[in-house]
């Protein structure tokens, strides 16, 4: 009933067209779930061929998105990396509304579909161009380095994006380029101040916050070390900096896949979004994922279905205005750009424990 007119049936032939992502996605998903979402996956990826269609799948979707029809799946930077590597005509963003618009920003000539326009972000919610603008005028001279988590009139704004798994290198390269020690990062605060225990580049930070890493705690640390004693902890760097402090690892999501892939760790806790400790679980059957995670609800708007409607009437197209999308793109390229690392990037822990100041505006 994806459609509105069919029943989708389980039948011998998904059953045979779907089993190798089954295998993958079997210690997540119980039979009773995968007899519904299976005949939904298999149209959709052959509607992806009929219209030459791609799927990026952010690291924070679901095990039957991520590994069912995700084409790319990572982080934001490469996802950002992807999109302008695309050679498909139509790419549907399995992420949040600001993943979409930097994929319209890379890839002007592409249709780019959203298949929920509410899939947002707290964060690219909690500042403005206006901002922005005004920011520059109260510290002239100094670079902007924006967060990809972040509208395309935002990005406009900026001298050039970041993730977390590369800020710290973004933050010290424009450091060096503008002959400067002190850098504007926007709009996340605690990824302003974990970056700045990382680096003797002066930050002026935004009191922007992540809904779902805001609420991890050190006591939360704590109630996870009393009852896990062996677990190795991994946080992600829009945490609060009590929290990665009070962890043994931290991270963007690339590096905490990256970490368990790797180390292949008996237990594991990732303080992140849930679905990220599922999707690795997937691919990592010989660690014990245990521990609270926080469900993003923008990212939750994503589903199956409305992936499928996307595909099948080119819905919801998502689109940037020219004289923006040109700004925007400069200041993305420059971070794609960037000379990749050899392994993701990761906060070194003893830097972590030492308190930095930023400047809050």
């Amino acid at each position: 009933m994806a459609d509105g007119s069919m029943t989708l049936a389980f039948t011998s032939a998904v059953e045979a067209e779907t089993a190798a992502i089954w295998q993958k996605v079997s210690a997540r998903i119980t039979p009773m779930e995968w007899r519904l979402q299976a005949p939904l996956i298999a149209k959709i990826n052959r509607l992806k061929t009929e219209k030459n269609a791609v799927i990026l799948a952010h690291n924070y979707m679901t095990p039957e998105i991520f590994h069912g029809v995700g084409d790319y799946v990572g982080d934001s930077l490469g996802l950002a990396r992807e999109a302008a590597r695309s050679r498909a005509k139509i790419i549907v963003q399995a992420g949040v509304h600001f993943m979409a618009e930097t994929s319209k920003v890379l890839c002007p000539e592409k249709t780019v579909l959203i298949p929920d326009v509410l899939a947002g972000c707290s964060l690219a919610a909690s500042i403005s161009a206006a901002d922005v603008r005004l920011i520059k005028q109260r510290y002239p001279g100094l670079p902007v380095v924006t967060y990809v988590n972040t509208t395309a009139a935002v990005k406009a704004e900026t001298d050039v994006c970041c993730t977390s798994a590369n800020a710290v290198q973004v933050v010290e390269m424009v450091a060096r380029e503008w002959g400067v020690d002190r850098v504007i990062l926007l709009p996340d605060e605690f990824l302003a101040r974990n970056v700045a225990r990382q680096t003797e580049i002066g930050i002026i930070a935004w009191q922007g916050r992540c809904e779902v890493h805001e609420r991890f705690t050190v006591d939360d640390i704590a109630e996870i070390r009393a009852s896990w004693p062996n677990a190795e902890i991994l946080a992600h760097p829009e945490c609060p900096a009590d929290v990665i402090a009070a962890s043994d690892f931290a991270g963007s999501t690339a590096a905490m896949n990256d970490y368990v892939k790797t180390r292949k760790p008996k237990q594991v806790v990732l303080i992140t979004e849930c679905s990220m400790a599922d999707d690795v679980a997937c691919d990592v059957r010989e660690t014990e994922f245990v521990g609270p995670c926080n469900l993003c609800p923008h990212m939750k708007r994503i589903s199956l279905e409305n992936i499928y409607q996307a595909l099948l009437h080119d819905r919801y197209e998502v689109t940037v205005d020219t004289a923006i999308a040109d700004r925007a793109r400069a200041a993305v390229q420059r971070m794609i750009d960037m000379p990749p690392l050899a392994v993701p990037a990761r906060y070194d822990m003893v830097k972590a424990r030492h308190h930095v100041d930023v400047e809050l505006i």
